[in-house]
Parts: C-alpha cells; structure tokens; sequence
C-alpha cells in the first residue's frame, strides 16, 4: 500500500497534508461507505471539464485530495463548481508535459465529484474528490479556457455469473491482501471487515489497484480493463509480486534485528564479564588490553601533534567496534604501524672524514674521483648539519661496486642502510602505499623501509632505478619526483598512512646502469657519478685485497690452502672474463677454490698453487682468445671501439666489393644511426673519390656489403662513423689499414671527426685485446686524464680533427713496435 508524492495536478497523500487519511481502516470505511450509496449515483452530463493529472490514477469510489495549479486546471475546477460539481480525471501519458492537450491525454479516466475545496495562499486549489463511475473521452474541445469532453460512461456490470474461479480469485485476493498488511504491520480488524464485505469482483479490484505500489502505466492498464473478472485476476497477479517483495522485506529486517540483538547480548555478556573478572581481581584482557597495549605504545612513539590527533581518533573508533570485525583489523594495523614507525628517532652522525676515508679505502680498490666526491659530500654535511644535500646516483657497469659503495657511505658515517631494489617495478603503490581501503593494504616500500632501519635517517639505496617500468597501474618513476625532491620530501604523503612522514633527513643513494633510461625530470634531481669500468692493475688489486679472502671464506679455505702464482690472474682476467667490472672474475676464482675444497675433502692437504699451466684443468679451455681479430691486415677490414653497460668492446667492420650497380648491404643487426653513418661514409668515398684513390665511378658498378660480427648482438651509435669510413675506403682502394690500429668517432659529410663518449672504456677494451694504437676525436682528448698513466703506456693514442687525417694515419706504415709485455 502506498502513498503519492505531491505534484500539482496530482493525488497527495503525505501525512502532512490536511484533509489526509492516511489510516488504511480510514480510508477502506470511506470507499465501504460510498459504496451504499451507489445505486442512487446521479446520472452524469454529456459535457464535463478535464482535469489533467500527472502521477495519479484515480479508481471508483475513491476519495483523494488533489492539488490544482495550473490556469486552465483551475479554470476547469471552477466551471465544475458552477455547474453539477462532476470532473473528468484524465492521466497524462507524460507527466513531463508542462501545457497538455487532448492527444497528450488517455481516452478512459474516472469521473469524480468534488467534495470540498481549498484555496491556498499561492493561488492553489486543493480539493478532496470522490471517484463516481469510469468513462471514455469520446471528443475533446479546446474552445473555452479549459478542456471539456463529451463523454460515455463505463458502469460496472451489476450481473456477474458466479462461478469456483471467481469465488477462489476473491479469497485469494482477500488472502493476500491481509498477508501483505500482516507483513508490514498493518493489520488490524477493521481493515479485515472492509475486505470482507465487498463481494463485487470489479470494487473488489479498485479498492485493492487503489492501495498498491503500481506504476502509473499499470494502473491505467486496470483502470481501462472494463471486465471485472479480468480486471480481478490482473490484480491478483500484481498482488503476488507484492506478497513476495514484501516477505523479503520482511526477512530482511528481521535478519538484521537478529544481527542487532546478538550484538548488544555479546555486549551486555563482555560488560558482565569485565565486572565479575574486576570483582575477581583478575587482569583485563582481550580488546581492552589491546587497546591499552597501543595506547602505551602510540605514546613511547612520540609522534608529531598531528599524527597524534589522528591516532586518538583511530582508538577512539577501535574503542566502540566489535574486536572480531573486519574494519576492527584495520584499524588496529594501521595503529600498529604509526607506532613502529620511528618518527623522531635518529642515530647520531659519525662526520669523521678521516675515518671515512680510510672506511672506504678498506672497502673499494681505486675509484679515486668518486671517493674524492663522497668525501666532499660529507664534508659538506659536516659544516652544515641542516643542509638539504643532493641525491646521488652512481652509473656504471655491473660489478664496478655501485651498492657496496652505498653500504660504505653508511658504515662510514654510522647510519643504518637499507636497500631497495627497483628494478622491474611498475606499481606506483610500491611507492606511495596502498589506501587502507584495500584488503591486505600495507604502505609503501619507502616507508616500510624507514620502519626497518628502525631511525628516520638511514641511508636508502635506491637500485636499479633505470629499470623501472609503468602500466595501467601508475609509473613509480613520477612518484620518486617527490621523495627525491629535497624542497618536497619533508612532507611525504603515504597512501596508507595518510599522514605526512619526514624524508629529509634520509640520505638517498641511487644506481643505475643506462643513464638514458632514466626520466628526464627523475634525473635532474640527482648529481649523477659516473664509475667506469676497472683497469687491469685494479682488476688485480681487488682480487688480490678481496676477492680471493672472500671465497677462501665461503668455502672452507684457509689463507695457507691456496695461492695464485704471479701472474695467473691476468690470465684468468684476459682468457675466461670480458667485463668492466669484477663479477665474473669473482665467479671464476669461486670456482677455483671449489674443485680445490673438493680435493681437501677427498684428502689432499696441499698446500694448492694455481698456476698457469693448471688453469686449464681447473676452468676449461679460456673463452676468450687475442686471435679473435685478424692477425694480417686485409683491405676492406678495420677495427673500431664501442661503448656497452658492460664496458667497452672492440668491433671488426668487413666491408666487401662486388660488380653490380651501387647497392649498398648492411648486415650484422645494425641500428639506425649506424645505418646513416655507414651511408653517410659512402657519401665522403664519392665526393672525395679523386683525392683518395678511388674510382670516381665506383658506384655505378659497384655492390658494397659491409657487415659487423658478432650478427647476433644489435649494435646501434654514431662512433663507428670513423671506421666504417676508414674500411669503406680500404676496400675500394684495395689499401689494408695498419695492424695494431682501432679508432673510434662520428663523421659529418664534410669529413670533421666529432667527439663520442666512453672513452676510458673503449681504450680499456683496446688495451685488454693487445692492440698497439687507437684514434680518437680531438675534442675527446681531455677524457685521456681519466686514464691512468700506466694504462696510456701500453697504447698510442692519436686524435685527429678530421676524416682525411684518419686515413692518412690508417694506411700509413706502423711505426716500430714497442717492447712491452701483452696485457689485458
């Protein structure tokens, strides 16, 4: 059963209305009233004003109160009052049409009479109406200020046929009924009697239509349905569906008046219980202690005012919530992790340069320029305490001591390291935390690494930060803009905390591998050091102060076990490992002491000394052999430098002529730029054909290949322009460039030589494959002091300011072989 809302030109039923019955029993004794008085119904006019409604459809013996605003509506209420007092109720098809005409109207309504009217201070009308019989609108006119209808009226029919299907369809309908009231408390006696007492299937019908939840389209539908028996079956169906809804209704509070009243026995039972365990003497337990165990907790943390403030809310809430409730367990995490978190807690700086410099001395063989920088880092933080310092990032090759250099730093000045390994992270709630929303939330890993230091000072290692990747889920890399932001950090926002945590005093260490890879705005808020790959002195130097100690240790080896004679490991360093750092060479000494532990434990004492006749049997045959490059100049063959993360590398580039008609063949997976600059070289041999010897016409009956093993590696950069240039030459020529010569370098069209990087690595590389001389762009001569001396001893560097210089030096006689013992 249901009440209308308000809406002018429609039934309203708020309690609030005057005039309004809103007692079911009230309102059934008026229609059981009205209907004694049907048989004397007066007969109705021909013509009668319309009176259009929006969202009410008024059924037979019905009294409703009605508001009128509209200017023709009024005018229609008048007219009605000057005559017989009879309205026409037609529903609008929309009730969204503000000015209804005759086609916006249904043809069947109900004719009603007006029983009392009202006039409202805005210039409504109210009136309380009574539905007297349905009827059609045959015509409508528009002639007057109002609409007015002739119409025919629709009796019910008086001579129904009783039948078992009638009589069962009007219990069932009068079953429901009282069902339904019983389910929503409405029942009561009075209502009963009225049910009973209607035995016309058709009044039956409009009474019960009258009082249920229909949509407007559905009770026009019974309100047009001129067969009672029909109509009576319809409304039994509808009745059904309102029986069900209101069961689950029903079903639905009660579920949760059962969930109420467990819940305040449970709560009764805990207060009962705390007073006998109080009278008892015993101690609190459960929630209580729990709450009092953070309580005491959250004020051993000391945390900031406003963390505080939240805090007390959050126990306040865990005060009043059931301790076995889900948003219970959240809470109380949350609690527990504002107070882990060390939010004043700091260890005390150990500024000693001097000791810092002997720290990472012991820890790091060579790498002068980047100590020379850490130490000028804490210098700095030593004059200055409160100075807001930059973020480092050392870049270089694996295995050049990028994170071991990071645990020194800590240890030097006696801070707590953490590290974090980025690499492959594409979540930005790693970073920022999960809200505590989520089931299983945590913060962030920086947070959760701050927890774990255990001070709000540490060093944290950020590794591998060219590696991080992005997704659907956000890109990590944007949200470090904000913790490695020195102006920004201070109030670090944590998803999950929600709460601003201070970063400005942790020292930030990143690494990386590809400088590139990095993001632009990520990368200009650290100062990058750059650590090139080790020499062969300093190769050895770490092995000898570290290396060997280390896996003597880790497998059972005494100092006296084993020695490395003279100089095993330059052979191990030349023969089994290519690298710019010492990971593999580290690995192969590992492996030596292996099969020497193995011989101790079958009973061998030794000592052992590893020499270089037994290097064979204890690793293999070397994977790395000098006659990898040819050994006899040919034309069209020249040696280039190049640059990897893993150090420098040297490349062969074969250039081969065949008759044909100037194609040109890259092979060898060649990237783009290295493309152009081997096309770029092809350009320089036409134009300059005369002066260097070449056939002016080469081209148009020429085929040039050139490729660049290993074809398996992609290759890519603009420095092999000098050597793809020097053998493009060579082969057209048929001149063979001097043994012993690598270069490296980019070149224009107009012949110039243009400085590249990784020098230090690419002559590393040309020292380590023996090779005696190596050119290089002029403007790249100041990177010849980042070499050390002794490095340059064993190599003649040449620079060369442009393209024709190159050549004359590549085909030029070699100059008398220096005297030097082969190294790496």
């Amino acid at each position: 059963m249901t009440d209308r809302p308000d809406s002018p030109d429609s039934a309203n039923l708020s309690p609030s209305a005057p005039d309004q019955e809103t007692n079911p029993a009230t309102r059934r004794g008026e229609n059981s009233h009205q209907e004694s008085d049907t048989d004397n119904r007066p007969d109705l006019p021909g013509q009668i004003p319309v009176l259009p409604v929006r969202d009410v459809v008024i059924f037979n013996y019905t009294i409703l109160p009605l508001f009128v605003g509209r200017d023709t509506s009024v005018q229609a209420v008048e007219a009605a009052l000057q005559s017989n007092r009879y309205l026409l109720i037609l529903t609008q098809k929309d009730e969204q049409v503000e000015k209804p005409g005759p086609e916006d109207l249904h043809k069947i309504g109900t004719v009603v009479m007006i029983m009392r009217i009202l006039k409202l201070p805005d210039g409504r009308l109210k009136l309380l109406v009574q539905g007297v019989s349905r009827a059609c609108a045959l015509a409508i006119s528009e002639d007057k200020p109002y609409m007015e209808a002739e119409i025919e009226p629709l009796p019910e029919p008086e001579d129904i046929h009783p039948s078992v299907e009638l009589e069962a369809m009007i219990r069932a309908a009068r079953e429901q009924s009282e069902r339904i009231l019983a389910l929503r408390g409405m029942a009561s006696p009075d209502i009963i009697n009225v049910l009973n007492s209607i035995e016309h299937p058709g009044r039956l019908s409009d009474l019960i239509a009258s009082n249920l939840r229909l949509k407007i389209s559905e009770a026009q539908e019974l309100l047009e349905c001129l067969d009672p028996v029909e109509r009576l079956k319809i409304v039994n169906e509808h009745l059904a569906k309102e029986a069900e809804v209101a069961s689950m209704q029903a079903h639905i509070q009660e579920t949760a008046r059962e969930g109420m009243d467990k819940a305040q026995r449970e709560y009764y039972l805990r207060e009962q219980l705390k007073a006998i365990r109080k009278e008892l003497g015993e101690k609190a337990v459960n929630d209580d202690s729990d709450i009092a165990e953070l309580t005491e907790a959250l004020e051993k943390a000391k945390l900031p005012a406003e963390v505080q403030k939240e805090a007390d809310k959050q126990l306040k809430r865990l005060s009043t919530m059931h301790p076995e409730s889900s948003e219970a367990g959240v809470v109380r995490n949350y609690l527990e992790w504002l107070a882990e978190l060390p939010w004043t807690k700091t260890s005390r700086d150990r500024l000693n340069i001097l000791k810092a410099k002997t720290i990472l001395d012991e820890d790091h063989y060579g790498l002068e320029k980047v100590k020379d920088r850490i130490l000028e880092f804490l210098s700095i933080r030593k004059l200055n305490p409160r100075s807001k310092g930059p973020i480092l990032c050392f870049v270089g090759p694996p295995g050049v001591g990028k994170t071991s250099l990071g645990r020194s730093i800590a240890r030097s000045i006696g801070r707590r390291f953490q590290r974090m390994s980025l690499g492959g992270m594409k979540d930005e709630a790693e970073i920022r935390g999960h809200r505590r929303t989520y089931v299983g939330a945590l913060p962030g890993r920086i947070i959760q690494s701050i927890k774990q230091a255990g001070t709000r000072n540490p060093v944290l290692m950020l590794d591998e930060v060219d590696k991080i990747g992005s997704d659907f889920r956000g890109d990590p890399s944007s949200a470090l803009l904000e913790v490695l932001d020195p102006e920004q950090n201070c109030n670090f926002s944590d998803h999950f905390l929600n709460l601003p945590f201070d970063l400005s005093k942790v020292t930030f260490i990143c690494t990386a591998n590809y400088l590139e890879n990095i993001p632009g705005p990520l990368r200009d808020r650290m100062e990058i050091i750059r650590l090139p790959g080790y020499t062969m002195q300093e190769k050895i130097g770490i092995a000898e102060r570290f290396l060997i100690a280390r896996q003597k240790k880790e497998n059972g080896l005494k100092d006296k076990d084993i020695s490395f004679a003279g100089p095993v490991l330059k052979e191990i360093i030349r023969g089994y490992t290519r690298e710019a750092g010492v990971r593999n060479l580290e690995r192969e000494i590992g492996s030596i002491c292996r099969k020497l532990a193995r011989k101790k434990a079958e009973g061998n004492k030794g000592p052992f000394t590893v020499t270089e006749d037994s290097l064979k049997d204890l690793l293999g045959v070397p994977r790395f052999l000098d006659d990898d490059l040819e050994n006899k100049p040919l034309p069209g063959l020249a040696v280039g430098l190049a640059w990897t993360p893993y150090g420098g590398e040297v490349l062969n580039v074969e250039v081969s002529i065949m008759p044909g008609k100037g194609a040109l063949t890259l092979t060898g997976q060649l990237g783009d730029v290295m493309k152009e600059s081997a096309q770029a070289a092809v350009t320089y041999a036409r134009s300059h054909a005369s002066e260097l010897g070449i056939d002016p016409k080469f081209n148009a009956k020429t085929d040039l290949h050139v490729h660049v093993p290993a074809g398996a590696t992609p290759k890519d950069g603009p420095s092999a322009g000098v050597t793809l240039a020097v053998a493009l030459v060579s082969a057209l020529s048929g001149k063979s460039v001097r043994n012993g010569l690598c270069m490296t370098g980019e070149i224009t069209l107009r012949g110039r030589v243009l400085p590249v990087g990784g020098i230090k690595e690419k002559i590393l590389a040309a020292v380590a494959h023996g090779l005696s001389d190596a050119l290089i762009p002029k403007q790249n001569k100041k990177d010849l002091e980042e070499i050390p001396a002794d490095l340059l001893k064993q190599i003649r560097v040449h620079t060369v300011d442009r393209l024709d210089e190159a050549l004359d030096f590549a085909f030029s006689a070699p100059a008398p072989k220096k005297t030097r013992k082969k190294t790496a």
